[in-house]
């Protein structure tokens, strides 16, 4: 029994003594009424964010400065109108051109010398109102095209005049809600002009590479570029500024395309026709991507491509029609030596099929350039990403330097549209008034035989094990190793080194390991992974765990899991054979920290006696995240996870996960997986948790009221659908790591080590957060590489009443509760498990014959596929049915005790 709450009835506040005295007063068990008396649901207006009750004071001040940078706009009016344009369905670039051609021409003399800015949408502003009163006015607008003129029908009508001065009364605290059509004016009029001038993606801007040059390989490059976003903070409003990249594909002959994804050195290699694996490779690498042709001369008309053709160019046909109307089958390098004298020199690659697939338009690859300016939206490979990491990362006094750079170089203060509405920016960041909290300390097992229990202080984020034991060690008896990496590649002296070095640094750490293991074999394919679970299952009744080694990237690791644990319960821990083959005590003291964890062991707790005021009664903290498949799928579902903790430490945590609607981010069945982790809570315990902290991630800002609506809600039902009049007090936190605040020190004596980052546990609630609702900024790690990223809290609801001093402080401590490392990790404990149980649930999915054609890349840990983020689609139509995707994810009950996550 792992106990740590104080009893909640009667005596609130004393711990309880003993195993019996737990079993006397343990509260009476949850009612499980099927039709209880349900309270009415609160209207949606009543979930409101609760105001910021205070600032914290707690931790060692600091001075840091901030990218944002502050703007000054004037007081008054800004006039908004709605356009529309027919037809409708162009992209923003052309709608931008559209209506600068508009205002350029403006025959009917509307704007009067204005400069209005648009969105490249729906929305126009202008800084004074336009001669049309309320009436609709319509106009035709010419642009110039390839061949022919284009003609736009365009409208314009008034939709409202925008209050500047209400932004003031909110920023400065006079009034609760923050007036967002102001802000959206702000934001339009100050991305009016690089829209034009860069390549907008998203929120933020990126030019051609000049004076730069990284390749990615697979025919994709490196673009730089900034974000910018208008924020409003208390007082002012902000401008958040920062460098961002992202992988553009490279202008080049659609021949070098296929080169790069094919890795072919040179196109004079390629002297037979594409085997099918190379079609379907370069297939899936061109479909979607846009070219422009080449044999017309100056008319490069632009095309997107569908296909690419299984028959060369010399065979491919297609139904010409002749002068005489008659209609005539012809190859494609026939009609290109008929039509355009052009005689091919590749007719045995494919052609590219363009524009609509009924419309057999078939191009030749050597006649086809891929378009600038397309950004790369499919998943990168792992070399990829590797490679961009290193072109991209900073260390956090270089970004700094290139932040300040870029906003000389934009020159926002020159920019004639803001000039036109009277905003100008501050070029200079933001100076803040930040606190380090101080770390908690963590309190480890005692050596046998004695009663001192270690602790260990975390000092930048890190703290060492070395000569302590584990909080409540396992002790291992039986165990087995399957080895699926080749003998001549692990060879058994390799193993038995290994096991003998696992033993030593176990047995340290206080999770012996007993003897050799009762099974040590070689495996080879994925085939094999159940016929042995299952073997080793019966065989010994009292195994505890597998050890399975694998030969880097292999569809085996998903297999394991599936089988492990979703299938049979077993305890499986993969490493790597390079880690096997060449052991340190690093990388098995870190095998030792997961496979604890993975049998019921505790590896260290928060020292109970600094823990903040919450822990005085039974809480529960609860971890969500929902994730969704790599971007440019859209089939596969999304995955919503729930963790919860099941002690008071708390350490141990018990886990629950969905398949939902493909991209859908509130969580649709949190009712009934907040029940089954409050079932569990209680089975685990006795108590009956008096509060919930729950931290939610995967939620953008403009998502939060849906998500609070809905989730709170179910929260709450879970709650009454488990006793009449059961309401725990709920705090409703959203977690955000995808945002672009960094944080830098004012005084380079407080830089920390090589990457000259803010220090572990760096908070700020002053300055740049939201003018009257409770969030903060805490930078919970020591960043190694690049520029750290601290997390953004926002409270959405807190029955609890929480001090900004004690939530930030037990969001700092729970940080610092992650088992898979002695270090601090960037968000709490709980939201990561939530990811990680949500990327497990991936691998359940993933079927279980190991076609590598049927699988698309995914992330990959300890020797996780390539192959794992495919959903468990075989070939017949049920297994991609809702209900067996649920049971694919459902992990057995003895997993389910335990944090098989790990």
């Amino acid at each position: 029994m792992i106990r740590g709450f104080p009893v909640p009835l009667g005596s609130l506040g004393r711990p309880l003594e003993s195993e019996e005295q737990i079993a006397t007063t343990a509260p009476t068990p949850f009612i499980h009424n099927l039709n209880p008396i349900m309270q009415p649901a609160p209207e949606l207006s009543e979930f409101t964010c609760p105001p910021r009750m205070n600032h914290g004071s707690e931790g060692r001040e600091i001075l840091l400065r901030a990218n944002h940078f502050q703007i000054r706009m004037p007081r008054g009016h800004i006039h908004h109108y709605d356009v529309s344009i027919v037809p409708d369905k162009c992209p923003r670039r052309v709608n931008r051109e559209i209506i600068e051609t508009m205002v350029q021409v403006d025959t009917k003399k509307l704007f009067i010398g204005q400069k209005p800015v648009f969105d490249g949408r729906k929305n126009m502003y202008t800084r004074d109102p336009l001669p049309i009163g309320r009436d609709k006015i319509e106009l035709e607008v010419t642009l110039p095209g390839e061949g022919k003129d284009r003609v736009f029908n365009t409208s314009l009508k008034w939709v409202a005049q925008v209050s500047l001065y209400a932004l003031e009364e909110a920023l400065e605290g006079r009034t609760r809600s923050i007036p967002l059509d102001a802000i959206q004016a702000l934001d339009v009029v100050m991305r009016h002009m690089p829209s034009m001038m860069y390549t907008p993606v998203g929120r933020s801007f990126f030019s051609q590479p000049e004076g730069y040059y990284h390749p990615l390989g697979g025919g994709r490059e490196v673009w730089f570029g900034f974000h910018q976003s208008v924020r409003p903070s208390q007082w002012k409003m902000m401008l958040n500024i920062d460098v961002s990249a992202t992988a553009f594909y490279k202008a080049q002959p659609v021949i070098e395309f296929m080169c790069e994804v094919l890795d072919v050195k040179e196109i004079s290699e390629q002297k037979r026709p594409l085997t099918d694996s190379q079609r379907v490779k370069f297939t899936k690498e061109i479909k979607g991507l846009k070219i422009e042709i080449t044999h017309c001369g100056q008319m490069k008309r632009k095309y997107r491509v569908c296909n690419v053709t299984r028959r060369p160019a010399q065979t491919q046909t297609f139904p010409l029609q002749l002068e005489s109307g008659q209609t005539v089958e012809c190859t494609v390098a026939k009609y290109f030596l008929d039509k355009h004298r052009k005689r091919l020199l590749y007719p045995h690659l494919p052609c590219l099929q363009v524009g609509q697939e009924h419309r057999h338009t078939y191009l030749p690859l050597e006649v086809c350039n891929v378009v600038r300016g397309q950004r790369c939206i499919k998943k990168l490979t792992d070399m990829q990403t590797s490679t961009m990491i290193k072109a991209t990362a900073r260390s956090a006094p270089d970004r700094e330097k290139e932040i300040n750079n870029l906003v000389h170089k934009v020159n926002f203060n020159e920019d004639p549209y803001m000039q036109e509405f009277g905003i100008s920016i501050n070029s200079t960041m933001t100076e803040v008034k930040g606190r380090v909290l101080p770390p908690p300390k963590i309190q480890y097992g005692g050596r046998s035989g004695f009663q001192t229990k270690q602790q260990a202080i975390p000092n930048q984020g890190v703290w060492d094990m070395r000569g302590k034991e584990f909080h409540t060690g396992v002790e291992i008896r039986t165990w087995a190793i399957a080895c699926f990496a080749p003998q001549r590649t692990c060879r058994e002296e390799a193993l038995r080194n290994f096991t003998a070095q696992l033993q030593k640094i176990s047995s340290d750490a206080g999770m012996p390991i007993l003897g050799q293991p009762v099974f040590c074999k070689y495996a080879t394919g994925p085939e094999q992974v159940e016929p042995m679970f299952r073997y080793l299952k019966n065989q010994w009744q009292e195994l505890q765990l597998v050890v399975v080694v694998l030969p880097g990237k292999t569809p085996v690791y998903a297999e394991v899991k599936r089988v492990g644990d979703t299938v049979l319960g077993m305890a499986t821990q993969c490493v790597q054979a390079k880690n096997v083959n060449k052991t340190s005590p690093q990388t098995l003291s870190n095998l030792c920290l997961k496979i604890n964890v993975k049998l019921g062991g505790v590896n260290n707790i928060l020292v109970p006696s600094i823990r903040p005021r919450v822990f005085n009664e039974p809480v529960i903290f609860l971890g969500a995240d929902v994730t969704h498949p790599p971007a440019g799928d859209n089939k596969k579902p999304s995955i919503a996870a729930l963790v919860g903790s099941m002690d008071a430490h708390p350490s141990r945590y018990a886990a629950t996960v969905r398949v939902q609607h493909h991209r859908q981010d509130i969580i649709q069945d949190l009712g009934n997986m907040v029940k089954e982790l409050l079932v569990q809570f209680y089975k685990a315990t006795r108590f009956k948790p008096s509060r919930i902290v729950f931290y939610r991630d995967g939620v953008s800002e403009g998502q939060f009221m849906p998500v609070l609506q809905h989730e709170l809600r179910a929260v709450r039902h879970a709650c009454m659908m488990l006793e009449v009049g059961y309401q725990p007090g709920i705090t409703f936190i959203v977690v955000q790591k995808r945002h672009h605040t960094r944080l830098f020190c004012a005084d380079k004596r407080e830089q920390i080590g090589r990457s000259g980052n803010i220090p572990a546990g760096t908070t700020v609630d002053v300055g740049i957060t939201h003018p009257t609702e409770f969030d903060f900024f805490l930078c919970s790690h020591a960043g190694i590489q690049g520029t750290s990223r601290p997390s953004h809290y926002h409270v959405l609801w807190d029955d609890n009443h929480f001090t900004a001093d004690e939530l930030q402080q037990l969001t700092y401590q729970l940080c610092h509760t992650y088992v898979r490392c002695t270090r601090s990790v960037s968000i709490p404990a709980p939201a990561y498990y939530a990811h990680l149980v949500a990327f497990r649930a991936r691998y359940h999915l993933v079927e279980k014959e190991h076609d590598s054609s049927k699988y698309s890349p995914g992330y990959s840990e300890e020797g996780a596929s390539e192959y794992g983020e495919g959903s468990h689609l075989s070939g017949s139509s049920e297994d991609r049915t809702p209900a067996s995707m649920a049971r694919a994810v459902q992990v057995h009950q003895d997993a389910g005790r335990v944090m098989y996550f790990a």
